[in-house]
């Protein structure tokens, strides 16, 4: 008779699967042997690379501060390490030590349709075709990310509501600002123009995440639908 002491990950229930737990609900919720599974990728014949990742924290304190000490020399000691498996783990660790010593970089703040114009004036002001983007915003007003949702031409661009809210809610938003450009130079809003933020904004209430504004920059000039009191 023969007794299976180990499992292959692929034999593992799909929510237990390191990828695909990190896929379907995001790195937070996976362990640090976890994480450190998906690096090394695979195991050898009686260990999984879970197994594999645990037996190395347990070695090492379970501590990733400690194992970021380590060198390449020091993994390929571990059955089931080789040198690419190492050189992995320690560029991993590498990446996460610069990540946490570089200092944040001041994210921009609206206040005003002002803060929104400087932000996109250089980008959006001197373009041959439409471009409509959206910034982002935490609780704070502070911007999160910014996308581009669309290019068209000179007098239009179409611009869909879902893609819109699922950037939203993919950064976990706030709120959103609406951002195009009228490369006519005429800053006033078209009848679509208005169409289109109020069809946002009531998606927005739906979904909980209110449009702030709307600005239409043309040029030296720009429109904010929320300085107009119209949104």
């Amino acid at each position: 008779m023969t007794l299976v002491t180990s499992y292959s990950i692929k034999q593992w229930a799909e929510g237990d699967r390191p990828r695909e737990k990190l896929a379907q609900h995001g790195s937070a919720v996976l362990t640090d042997t976890e994480l450190l599974a998906i690096i090394i990728g695979s195991g050898t014949r009686s260990l999984s690379a879970v197994e594999l990742s645990r037996l190395i924290l347990e070695q090492n304190n379970n501590s990733i501060t400690t194992l970021s000490r380590k060198s390449v020399n020091d993994l390929i000691k571990f059955k089931g390490i080789g040198e690419a498996k190492a050189i992995s783990i320690v560029a991993a660790l590498e990446l996460g030590r610069r990540c946490g010593a570089e200092p944040e970089q001041e994210r921009l703040q609206v206040r005003s349709s002002n803060d929104v114009v400087k932000a996109f004036g250089s980008l959006l002001s001197n373009l041959n075709v439409e471009e409509f983007w959206i910034l982002l915003l935490d609780r704070s007003n502070k911007e999160i990310s910014r996308k581009r949702i669309s290019v068209g031409g000179i007098s239009g661009t179409v611009v869909d509501t879902k893609v819109i809210f699922k950037h939203a809610l993919d950064f976990l938003a706030s709120s959103i600002i609406l951002v195009h450009n009228h490369p006519s130079g005429n800053n006033k809003p078209s009848q679509a123009d208005k169409q289109l933020t109020n069809q946002l904004k009531e998606a927005g209430k739906i979904m909980d995440i209110p449009i702030l504004d709307h600005v239409i920059i043309a040029g030296k000039n720009y429109f904010s639908f929320a300085d107009e009191g119209i949104i």
